[in-house]
């Protein structure tokens, strides 16, 4: 039956462009933008998940700047120790040479005298941002220094767990600078200060190798958190990134099916006009 009030036809090829331009503006949405999920309209659950998963990232990118600052400082303390270990060396070599009654004990006790100074000024003044980890309390009146390492979110949930570092004070100015060395005036006095040395040398060494320890940890955990940034960046592509040559071919289909719509509806609405046929 033909009616001149109701195509059928041309309902079905309007209905049909309606869908094909729709395809088709999500087509170039996707190449305009690079992504296939732009927004949650899009897709909701992706959307979200994708939302968590940058969060996570952009955190990840703030938490390796901190770890890189830490690791600067600890690496600022571990130069101090170690000049300062080799300090304490010249010094045991000195009172060595004093060890002999034909040395001046006087000015090797001057020379070694000298030397400590220079330690204790490495101690005030090996700092990094207002914190010195051979003092007895690097910052504040904390005998540590802390730095944020990871926050690790519970799956499934919106918790997170901080996890932190914590690098101990190696205390060099209660253990090394406020030491006394025995005054060397004979070759009796000079074996008891490369005792005290000798004491010292082992503070040094011990404290250099925590920071070492500390330092590379530290430098580890950057590390890791870097490639956990990028993991979480390649993820959310995934998820969301649009496959371009996908989208390129899709749009090539697309606009040939929107003008056989076009031709498909023209069509369509020409056919009441065949009606006219019948009244001549």
């Amino acid at each position: 039956m033909s009616s001149i009030l109701t195509n059928n036809g041309a309902m079905v090829a309007l209905q049909t462009l309606k869908g094909i331009n729709a395809n088709l503006t999500k087509a170039q949405n996707d190449i305009s933008t690079g992504k296939k999920v732009a927004n949650a309209q899009d897709n909701a659950a992706v959307w979200a998940i994708s939302k968590v998963m940058e969060s996570d990232q952009s955190a990840f990118k703030a938490l390796q700047s901190n770890l890189n600052l830490a690791e600067a400082v600890v690496a600022t303390a571990r130069s101090g120790a170690e000049q300062i270990q080799k300090l304490l060396i010249d010094m045991k070599d000195l009172a060595i040479s004093a060890g002999s009654d034909a040395n001046p004990f006087d000015i090797v006790d001057a020379q070694i005298a000298e030397l400590k100074n220079q330690i204790d000024s490495i101690i005030s003044g090996t700092q990094m941002n207002g914190v010195n980890l051979l003092k007895t309390n690097p910052i504040g009146a904390a005998t540590s220094f802390t730095v944020l390492a990871s926050l690790d979110r519970t799956s499934g949930t919106v918790a997170t767990t901080a996890q932190k570092i914590t690098v101990d004070s190696v205390d060099f100015e209660g253990d090394i600078e406020g030491a006394t060395i025995t005054t060397i005036t004979d070759s009796a006095t000079a074996l008891t200060a490369i005792g005290e040395i000798e004491a010292l040398i082992d503070v040094a060494t011990k404290g250099g190798t925590a920071l070492g320890t500390a330092a590379k940890r530290i430098n580890d955990q950057s590390n890791f958190v870097s490639k956990l940034a990028d993991s979480l960046m390649v993820g959310v592509g995934a998820l969301v990134d649009a496959d371009m040559e996908e989208a390129s071919a899709r749009l090539q289909a697309l606009q040939t099916q929107q003008q056989l719509g076009v031709q498909a509806l023209s069509i369509a609405n020409q056919a009441p006009q065949t009606i006219l046929a019948l009244f001549r």
